[in-house]
């Protein structure tokens, strides 16, 4: 994982209440989805950054930990949950341990592509198979690569485009690396960049990566609303499982 970039500076800037990956409309859909699967149990989010998905999925009553590599996050995550609400292992995702088990582990926003290497990524399923309980659900959320959206010679791919804002995608092809650049600017010479180094990983590879941890494909929708998963979605949300004990 790349703690550095995680720092106290991007904890700050992260949360975009009302906007962005904020806005209700994105953030009430996947409280929805994952509160249904939690159910009566626990619920560990890997990654858990400032609580975007974890604060409102504990106000709905669910029992949620989670896992997370920055301490500047968990810094702006306890200005809207404590400890009790909201208990935090401070580690990475493919290798620390929480306590307790759970019928539900989550991954959400691309997070998963944060390991570098297709052996952190086997790792963090595996992590959260040890987490669950026999039929216990793993659910990620995760875009699909924009390859097809690449002129032949170019590496590099605009997703989105706005006033003050570029956000767009350098590609590795050879190595299935990505560099999301953020460029943010306003009427000034000046421009501020983010950039974040990411593992691509294609549909098939997930599910392949879910057998080896011991998970079976329960379904895989579009979004968080259940529309369909087709070649033209440009994001999916999968939900593997444990098989129940027998």
């Amino acid at each position: 994982m790349q703690q550095h970039i995680w720092d106290a500076e991007t904890a700050r800037r992260y949360d975009t209440p009302g906007t962005g990956m904020f806005a209700p409309e994105v953030v009430e859909p996947a409280v929805e989805y994952l509160a249904r699967l939690a159910g009566a149990g626990r619920a560990l989010e890997f990654a858990v950054g400032t609580g975007r998905v974890a604060v409102p999925l504990a106000a709905r009553g669910v029992a949620v930990s989670g896992i997370e590599l920055s301490p500047a996050m968990v810094e702006q995550l306890r200005g809207k949950a404590d400890e009790t609400a909201v208990p935090v292992v401070l580690g990475d995702m493919a290798t620390a341990l929480a306590p307790g088990e759970y019928t539900l582990v989550y991954l959400v926003y691309n997070t998963i592509s944060n390991l570098l290497t297709q052996d952190e990524q086997v790792a963090c399923f595996r992590n959260a198979a040890r987490h669950l309980t026999p039929g216990g659900r793993f659910v990620v959320e995760l875009g699909v690569p924009e390859l097809r959206a690449l002129p032949p010679g170019r590496t590099a791919t605009v997703f989105q485009s706005d006033a003050g804002y570029i956000g767009l995608d350098t590609y590795d092809l050879l190595n299935q690396r990505l560099v999301s650049h953020h460029f943010r600017f306003d009427g000034t010479r000046q421009a501020e960049l983010f950039r974040s180094h990411h593992r691509y990983i294609w549909p098939a590879e997930l599910d392949l990566m879910a057998r080896l941890a011991g998970f079976e494909l329960e379904c895989r929708h579009a979004d968080w609303s259940g529309a369909p998963f087709t070649s033209e979605s440009p994001s999916h949300v999968s939900v593997y499982r444990i098989p129940p004990a027998r």
